[in-house]
């Protein structure tokens, strides 16, 4: 195996063989001739790989990533709908109907006990909330059927695959352009290349494929109301966004297809520094585990390295950005176009504070902690792994 300073692989990056692990740019070496013949490997290694094998390499691994985590996912955008006011009725399994003669009992310290008044059956406030993300998910099941988890996979589909397919290959791109420039002109910001690499191109993805993440935080926030009714897929949901805004003249509709924008703020707010938290945590981490490999580096040691890394990375990044998080899922849910269209993210801030506090700033933490770590666990890993096998074939022709 072919290695480079540190005993890192040669198939990764630049960043991995020109910054050390305390952060300091490497000199290589003193010789100037060998360092532009080592420095040309590099490049063949990584940067040869072209737009459309890095994007092929993303796109199936944001695949398998967005199936397995989306009950999740789910999860998490419920527990946020419910604490921004949308209501989850019949979750407790029993008839439940009003009455005008007397209060329920809510004495009772099971949450589906019930006061019986004549033929009348009341229930307790709490009966229709749901109080976790085990909860939810049983729920779920119990009330909508299993493969309700997976609601909203065709829009996360649809969203990861082109989105993970622009972000991994713009962020190799952005880093080893960015690394070539503050190697040559700025050795000291070398180490702070992945925060701005990856904060730029999270921010081309996201405002890509937005309207496709607002239909899916739509369709995993609401339950269909009629029994037996299909719910909308993508393309409904978004018609029933814009549906309340259209009008006859065309000029008006393009101004307020503005609306499938909605929330855009609060996504950037919370993916840019997602990423630049993820990138700025998991490449030291994968240095040095690639690092302890050198040149016993293989395959599965590669899938290890950048699982591992990717996991405390996204772990870490998920839990920092959950405020700017429900921020973003509460104002892709508000269905008054007017109200959608004048919140913004400080604002929406500050009314989730005002009706939670800490606890509902970080509504969804565990459900979007456990999504995140394994999802970019499973993207990295493949992403890498992928480029790999890419790089020795490259090497053998």
């Amino acid at each position: 195996m072919v290695a480079s300073r540190h005993g890192l692989p040669l198939w990764m990056s630049t960043a991995a063989s020109r910054v050390d692990f305390e952060g300091n740019v490497d000199t290589m070496f003193k010789d100037g001739k060998e360092q532009r013949k080592q420095h040309h490997a590099m490049r063949v290694s990584d940067a040869n790989l072209g737009f459309g094998e890095r994007a092929l390499s993303a796109a199936g691994a944001a695949f398998v990533s967005a199936i397995l985590v989306n009950p999740l996912d789910v999860a998490k955008t419920r527990l946020q709908a419910q604490a921004a006011g949308v209501p989850y009725l019949g979750l407790c399994g029993v008839a439940c109907f009003e009455t005008n003669t007397m209060l329920p009992d809510l004495r009772s310290s099971t949450p589906r006990t019930s006061s019986v008044l004549g033929s009348k059956i009341v229930c307790p406030p709490d009966c229709n909330q749901y109080k976790g993300t085990l909860d939810v998910l049983l729920k779920v099941i119990r009330q909508e059927g299993f493969w309700r988890l997976w609601r909203g996979t065709t829009a996360s589909l649809t969203l990861a695959i082109p989105t993970v397919g622009i972000y991994m290959p713009c962020y190799d791109i952005f880093r080893n352009l960015m690394e070539d420039f503050t190697t040559q002109n700025a050795p000291n910001m070398t180490p702070y290349v992945p925060l701005v690499a990856g904060s730029l191109a999270r921010s081309l993805a996201c405002i890509s494929c937005y309207p496709v993440e607002l239909a899916r935080t739509r369709m995993q926030a609401f339950k269909e109301a009629r029994a037996g009714v299909k719910p909308p897929g993508v393309w409904g949901t978004l018609n029933g966004v814009i549906n309340p805004v259209k009008s006859n003249n065309l000029l008006q509709n393009l101004q307020n297809s503005r609306i499938l924008w909605t929330g855009l703020g609060a996504q950037l707010a919370r993916d840019v520094p997602f990423s630049a938290i993820c990138w700025s945590t998991l490449e030291p981490i994968r240095r040095r585990i690639l690092g302890l490999v050198g040149d016993e580096a293989n395959a599965a040691s590669v899938l290890g390295a950048n699982f591992s890394a990717g996991f405390v990375a996204g772990t870490l990044a998920a839990a920092a950005t959950c405020p700017l998080d429900v921020a973003k899922t509460r104002r892709q849910i508000e269905k008054d176009p007017a109200r959608a269209l004048k919140m913004t993210t400080r604002t929406t801030l500050l009314e989730i504070w005002r009706d939670g506090g800490i606890k509902g700033l970080f509504m969804g933490v565990a459900p979007r902690v456990g999504r995140a770590g394994p999802s970019v666990g499973i993207v990295v890993s493949s992403y890498e792994v992928v480029k790999y096998f890419l790089y020795y074939r490259h090497l053998i022709q």
